[in-house]
């Protein structure tokens, strides 16, 4: 087989970051005027709907990009799944304009369809490289979702005044951007080029390969559930304490730096000393952010934003050193399936996380939330030397 060419390859990371910076952006802003939405008008108890919608549409899209990726290419499969995003989009919009649940709630699960592969994209990134180099290319393409992180939130104010001054509902215009986002997503998606060649490697022995699943998904799994069921019930902690949205805006900005603006450093972790060593070290921060969050848990000025950050950058260790092991240990006659089903384990947990976390809540408050996530890191880390020592 060839070999990409240096403008090839800048060319597809560009086309992933681009793809994957959109797709978040239309997320973010998207997830959110859709939870505002419904909350207004179905009441608080289905605000969490649309949350649901995205995290089942995502699983769903990771899962089958996984499979359709070995048959029809990256850039067949990213178009196609950023088309459906969009049209998902429309019809999200369509919904927000007419305020109707039921096509609010299809549209983002469409677009969640298409989030499916963008999430995968950090995988096609690391194809692109030597294995000494996959940790940070993949780690570029995880940094992808800062932009998301920053831009959805920013944009969603002058969204709403644009809406207004056209004279639909104000929440129409955060939909609205999600519409050009994931338009923009498909456009860049179509800039990949259409023969990459495949990674030639010795294909692994099956021991090895299903240690190099194990460990990844158990990890992955493990950190997501923490970090959802933290996050999630912080900004409820910080209401019950008299604090409005913007100490919350506040903290949750340090948790959404911590998750994606260091990845770069993660990724040259994983490349330096080695996924497991990156997996482990991220298991660790995990478990100091639900310490922290255990000792002060209503210091928002420093506590808080110190254990909401040591949260996103335990969980970026965590997902980088994973994806890296996952792009470098598996068979490459079936590593894109195997990563598209851990994803969509990982989204699922996510969901569970999500409702689980608020019984937690109304048990035990914020401590026993704290104490569950704490264990949950560290219970990977117990499990997974047991094995070794066997």
């Amino acid at each position: 087989m060839g070999t990409l060419t240096v403008t090839g390859r800048a060319r597809s990371m560009g086309a992933l970051f681009a793809g994957v910076a959109l797709l978040n952006t239309a997320t973010v802003g998207l997830s959110t005027a859709a939870t505002l939405i419904v909350a207004a008008g179905s009441g608080p108890g289905w605000s969490g709907l649309p949350s649901v919608a995205n995290v089942l549409g995502t699983a769903a899209g990771a899962l089958g990009a996984g499979l359709l990726l070995p048959g029809h290419g990256r850039r067949r499969v990213l178009s196609a799944g950023y088309a459906v995003a969009a049209a998902g989009a429309l019809v999200a919009f369509a919904g927000a304009l007419t305020t109707s649940l039921i096509p609010l709630l299809l549209g983002i699960l469409l677009v969640g369809l298409g989030n499916g592969g963008a999430q995968l994209s950090r995988y096609l990134a690391a194809d692109l490289y030597p294995e000494e180099r996959r940790g940070r290319a993949l780690s570029n393409v995880v940094w992808a979702g800062t932009v998301g992180a920053l831009a959805g939130p920013a944009l969603m104010a002058p969204a709403a005044d644009v809406a207004t001054g056209f004279g639909w509902p104000a929440l129409s215009g955060p939909v609205a951007v999600a519409v050009l986002a994931t338009a923009g997503a498909a456009l860049a998606a179509a800039f990949l080029p259409r023969h990459v060649p495949l990674r030639q490697e010795v294909p692994v022995s099956a021991p090895v390969r299903a240690t190099g699943v194990a460990r990844p998904l158990v990890a992955m799994v493990a950190a997501q559930l923490t970090m959802v069921a933290v996050m999630t019930m912080t900004p409820v902690q910080l209401e019950d304490h008299g604090h409005g949205l913007d100490v919350v805006g506040w903290v949750l900005s340090a948790h959404l730096f911590g998750m994606f603006a260091l990845a770069p450093l993660s990724g040259r972790i994983a490349d330096r000393w080695g996924p497991r060593v990156t997996v482990n070290a991220g298991l660790g921060v995990l478990a100091l952010s639900t310490a922290t969050a255990l000792a002060a848990p209503t210091a928002h000025t420093s506590g808080l934003p110190v254990a909401l950050f040591l949260l996103g950058y335990g969980w970026n260790l965590v997902f980088v050193g994973g994806s890296a092991q996952l792009s470098r240990d598996l068979a490459p006659e079936t590593r894109s399936r195997v990563q598209g089903t851990v994803d969509a384990v990982v989204w699922s947990a996510s969901a569970l996380a999500g409702l689980g976390s608020g019984q937690l809540f109304a048990g035990g408050g914020y401590a026993l939330v704290a104490v569950v996530g704490g264990v949950l890191a560290l219970l990977p880390l117990a499990l997974l030397a047991s094995r070794d020592g066997r």
